[in-house]
C-alpha cells in the first residue's frame, strides 16, 4: 500500500503522487510519514521536502512554510509556497541569497533578510538536490 501525496499551494495543485515515505520537517522537528501512519496534523517549517516513490527514487520540494495532515494514506501539504527541483532558477536563489547576507552584514538583527536568506538556501538546496 502506497501514501496518496497532494501538495498544494493557493495558486495550484504542485504534485499528486504516491509515496512510499514522505519527510517533513514540522515545528516539532523531522517526521517521517509511511503507509498506516496515525492521523498527524503538523506546522511545516521553512525547509525540503522528500518524497520517496516506491522504486527507490526521491523527490525534493522547496516548501517555506505551511501544514502537513496525514489521514489514513493520505498525505497533504499545504503551503504558502512550494518549488519542485525543476521549477528553481538557481541563479536568481543564489542572487536572493546574496542580498540577503549584505542586508544581515548591515543589519543582524533583520527578521526579514534572515528569513529570505533561509529561503533562499532552501532553493538552492533542492536545485542541486541536497539531502534533508
Amino acid at each position: 500500500m502506497a501514501l496518496q501525496v497532494e501538495l498544494v499551494s493557493p495558486e495550484e495543485v504542485v504534485l499528486r503522487t504516491s509515496a512510499s515515505m514522505v519527510l517533513v520537517r514540522t515545528s516539532d522537528g523531522d517526521i517521517a510519514f509511511q503507509p498506516g501512519h496515525v492521523p498527524f496534523v503538523g506546522v511545516l517549517l521553512p525547509e525540503r521536502v522528500r518524497i520517496y516513490s516506491d522504486d527507490g527514487d526521491s523527490q525534493l520540494i522547496a516548501v517555506h512554510s505551511g501544514f502537513v495532515e496525514v489521514a489514513g494514506d493520505k498525505v497533504a501539504i499545504l503551503s504558502d509556497v512550494a518549488e519542485l527541483a525543476g521549477d528553481i532558477d538557481a541563479e536568481r536563489a543564489a542572487a536572493a541569497a546574496e542580498r540577503a547576507r549584505a542586508a544581515l552584514a548591515a543589519d543582524p538583527d533583520d527578521a526579514e533578510a534572515a528569513a529570505a536568506l533561509k529561503r533562499a538556501e532552501i532553493r538552492l538546496a533542492v536545485a542541486a538536490g541536497t539531502a534533508i
